[in-house]
């Protein structure tokens, strides 16, 4: 049984995190920072720096270049796409490249959350790929989300400060949001198939040891300012135009320019009934809240599909609708009976085996499709219309 207090482990071949799941959220997640050795071993990334390079000059790629000048300890940030000829002049020290969504573009990286399934797939958010030259960092900083930060290639040195309290304040001099002061508590090297978990608030710093590639899968949180932002704009847009403040049970003031502490009660009562006491409701909202959140693309149609009727044939002849990596999809049960299927803010009611599994499934081909209810087929339809899915014939087009 592996020691709670424990702040480094070693992986079984059976136990990834180097204990049942169970055990880590209970003892770890969002509590303590956790360095798992060997959580994959013998890893080999599935790409190269200069792929990472090749798709940072891509439009709609999101990419920061952020190099330090140590001498006077000054940073510089520079955000994509990048020219191919930017990254021939850098120096072979000191620098980072860093991309956002690589499980959206390369499908060997997605492959990467399926062993993160002992966590709510809707709280994943992306996987960030960096490549940090000799010396490359991005400072000592702090974040609001739970992280595993997987070594891919090369060696990095991780620095954290697990005390409760640190200092976060940060430096006013530099773009980023670095911290002013920075004391560790511990001190690890993390080869290839080493992993450090580290949850919100955990101050931390990397530097690489060598040119290394470092996968960062990142968790959604949103603040609860986001949360009530997009709930009272939901709410507000679909509130009767009839619904406002009232007060019927007047009584002449005693003083006329004064807001007193009726009037505030009864902003209350107003502000109240706007709330949604229906959990269906509550539920759809959330759940479009949920697979839109963050996402800096929306799936979107490429131009007019084939009449369903010759999809369904296509899908009987070994076609297959594959999902567009950037759909989010969630479901839950919902309280009228049946569930929700919910995509990129889309919602779907179906049997919950449909739900279940349209949610799990990167690619529908004809056996499962022959598995879905009525309900099921119509929404799948809709989604393709949409743009969550492609439909992939076999024969190179789609």
């Amino acid at each position: 049984m592996t020691n709670k207090n424990m702040i480094e482990v070693h992986a079984t071949a059976k136990q990834f995190l180097g204990m049942p799941p169970a055990q880590f959220l209970r003892d770890y997640w969002q509590k303590k920072p956790l360095l798992i050795r060997q959580a994959f071993p013998n890893y080999e990334a599935p790409l190269e720096p200069e792929d990472l390079a090749g798709l940072a000059c891509e439009d709609g790629v999101l990419a920061r270049l952020i190099q330090h000048d140590k001498a006077r300890d000054a940073w510089k940030v520079r955000h994509g796409p990048f020219a191919e000829t930017d990254f021939p002049g850098l120096p072979d020290h000191d620098w980072t490249l860093l991309v956002q969504d690589m499980d959206k573009w390369d499908a060997d990286v997605r492959a990467l959350i399926g062993h993160f399934g002992f966590l709510p797939r809707w709280r994943i958010d992306d996987i960030m790929i960096s490549f940090a030259a000799t010396g490359g960092s991005v400072g000592a900083h702090v974040d609001q989300y739970d992280v595993f930060l997987l070594q891919a290639k090369g060696h990095r040195r991780w620095q954290i400060d697990a005390l409760p309290n640190p200092p976060l304040g940060f430096r006013d001099d530099v773009e980023l949001k670095l911290l002013r002061a920075f004391n560790p508590t511990h001190d690890w090297v993390l080869a290839p198939g080493d992993m450090l978990y580290l949850p919100p608030g955990v101050p931390h710093h990397g530097v690489a040891e060598d040119p290394c590639l470092t996968f960062s899968l990142g968790m959604r949180a949103p603040s609860v300012a986001e949360l009530l932002g997009d709930y009272v704009d939901t709410l507000a847009a679909d509130a009767p135009d009839a619904l406002r403040y009232g007060d019927a049970d007047l009584q002449p003031p005693k003083d006329a320019n004064e807001i007193d502490d009726d009037a505030l009660h009864r902003v209350v009562a107003a502000l109240q009934a706007l709330k949604m006491d229906d959990p269906d409701r509550f539920g759809d909202w959330f759940g479009g809240f949920a697979t839109t959140y963050r996402s800096a693309v929306q799936p979107a149609a490429e131009g007019p599909l084939p009449p369903r009727i010759e999809v369904e044939w296509d899908l009987t002849q070994g076609a297959s609708l594959a999902r567009h990596p950037w759909s989010r999809m969630a479901w839950r049960r919902a309280h009228a009976g049946g569930a929700r299927l919910y995509a990129g803010g889309l919602v779907h009611a179906m049997p919950v085996k449909d739900a279940r599994l349209l949610a799990a499934s990167e690619t529908i081909a004809g056996d499962l499709y022959g598995t879905l209810s009525a309900k099921g087929r119509d929404a799948l339809f809709a989604l393709l219309e949409a743009g969550h899915y492609r439909l992939d014939t076999g024969d190179g087009e789609e």
